[in-house]
């Protein structure tokens, strides 16, 4: 009987090991990070869904409202009360309005065939959920207290962290198979001319051999494995600033984005509430004759486009406050599933 031992003297072994569960590691966080891709995507997707519905309800009522008017002129030129050239202008604008609508539908239509599909179905399996501005939410606070914290629980980010310790694993590797190997073997048994003399305790042995074997020339393979493999690190840690510093390059543009919604967001509501009213005081003044149909028209269309322009300015902002929770990491390990590591506090050992 033979037992033989290779004792892990300069951690060529301890460090292979590392490198496979740095591997893993790796392997998982690029699937977390294309899960969070998938999941952003249907957000915005449903956004986009949003605000093209809120865009095809303002059409419709400004449709209607000029609807309204038309018959109202049709009336009033009926009892020689206005000119032809106002039915004319004003059936004019309820046409230019009107045909705004298919592009928006098709748009709506395109949109929930990608919402679709990035959840995976297929166009006749369409996702029951529809989504309005209306249904949507910011939320009362956002994570900007501890963004460096946040950062580097990104996916990409941790996928980076993964790479550079199976790069540095690697390399220890690779200095240790330049070393010498130990191995120690041991051998027991027994040895007889008759069978029956096997138990007699005198023809046993037992031997212990130890061995130590070193490359004496390779043509330098195992040097360039090492320098290789130091390379490889280089490149993981440069691989490593460069994510960290594009995930904070995106929670800064999401801030800023976020700053600028809200400023726009408020200048749209404004403009949508004044345009409003104008147009109800045009029309007031019109039914009194102090006005022509002409500046009715150009009412009803300032209103029609800062409706458009309120119902993006809210969509942006949805769609600015995701990029950045996005940005963020995602949260993704806020999940039942996932029990995930403290996050480092020390990047710097990686760069």
């Amino acid at each position: 009987m033979a037992v033989a031992f290779n004792p892990d003297v300069f951690g060529g072994n301890r460090r292979q090991i590392e490198a496979l569960e740095a591997e893993a590691e790796n392997q998982r966080f690029q699937l977390e990070a294309a899960y969070l891709s998938l999941t952003a995507n249907v957000v915005a997707a449903a956004i986009q869904e949003a605000a093209l519905r809120a865009q095809i309800e303002a059409t419709r009522r400004v449709i209607q409202a000029q609807t309204e008017v038309l018959d109202l002129y049709n009336k009033q030129l009926r009892l020689g009360q206005i000119a032809g050239a106002d039915v004319v202008q004003q059936q004019a604008a309820l046409s230019l309005s009107q045909q705004l609508l298919p592009p928006l539908e098709k748009q709506l239509a395109q949109q929930r065939n990608l919402l679709t599909a990035l959840t995976g179905r297929l166009p006749s399996e369409e996702v029951g959920e529809t989504f309005t501005l209306a249904a949507l939410h910011l939320p009362t606070r956002l994570p900007v207290s501890l963004p460096s914290r946040l950062v580097q629980q990104r996916p990409d980010v941790k996928a980076a962290e993964a790479r550079v310790k199976e790069a540095s694993a690697n390399v220890g590797v690779a200095v240790a198979n330049r070393l010498p190997q130990f191995s120690i073997t041991a051998t027991a048994g027994a040895s007889a001319v008759r069978l029956a003399q096997l138990t007699n305790p005198a023809t046993g042995f037992f031997t212990i051999i130890g061995q130590a074997t070193q490359p004496i020339f390779d043509a330098g393979t195992l040097y360039r494995r090492y320098r290789a493999s130091e390379e490889s690190l280089n490149q993981a840690q440069a691989q490593y600033r460069a994510t960290v510093i594009a995930a904070f390059q995106n929670v800064a543009d999401s801030l800023r984005a976020l700053q600028s919604d809200a400023k726009a967001v408020a200048a749209a509501s404004a403009a949508e509430r004044a345009t409003g009213e104008s147009l109800r005081l045009v029309r007031k003044q019109y039914t009194a004759g102090s006005v022509n149909a002409m500046q009715v028209l150009i009412a009803q269309q300032s209103y029609l486009s800062a409706l458009v322009t309120s119902a993006g300015a809210r969509a942006i902002q949805y769609a600015d406050t995701a990029a950045l929770f996005q940005a963020l990491g995602g949260g993704w390990w806020n999940r039942a599933d996932v029990v995930p590591s403290p996050p480092d506090t020390d990047p710097a050992k990686f760069l």
